[in-house]
């Protein structure tokens, strides 16, 4: 089931994908197929850090892909790195991403409060899109 609107909270090891409406939530989770591997930001001593799985987050944009209007949620790097891969691989679909959110490890409904409230202020302001 598709719907206009989808909020992925993501880490380096899982998506957490819904698609939402007012009263309805469809949950997709993806998971990292390299979960021992750590994603984070550039370290004191390098400037290098570990990338994301490309796979991984491909296929969190294929679960993402049915929704036109995206929130990207979580904590640390993860959101830059989907970003990221977006624009690399998939450029359609970086206008789709409408807002990002900086959230630790809330629950499932914090996720769908937080993309319903953040859709909700968007919808008074825009005209949505078919």
């Amino acid at each position: 089931m598709a719907h206009y609107h989808a909020v992925v909270w993501l880490d380096g090891h899982e998506a957490r994908v819904f698609h939402i409406t007012e009263t309805e939530a469809e949950k997709i989770t993806v998971r990292d197929r390299k979960p021992d591997r750590h994603v984070h930001g550039p370290s004191a001593r390098s400037r290098e850090h570990t990338h994301a799985d490309q796979d991984y987050l491909h296929k969190v944009v294929e679960a993402l892909a049915g929704a036109q209007e995206w929130l990207i949620v979580g904590p640390g790097e993860a959101k830059n790195e989907l970003i990221r891969h977006i624009e690399a691989h998939d450029p359609a679909f970086r206008s789709r991403i409408v807002g990002i959110e900086a959230a630790d490890h809330p629950s499932d409904g914090q996720v769908c409060a937080l993309a319903r409230k953040h859709f909700a202020k968007l919808d008074r302001t825009l005209p949505q899109k078919g």
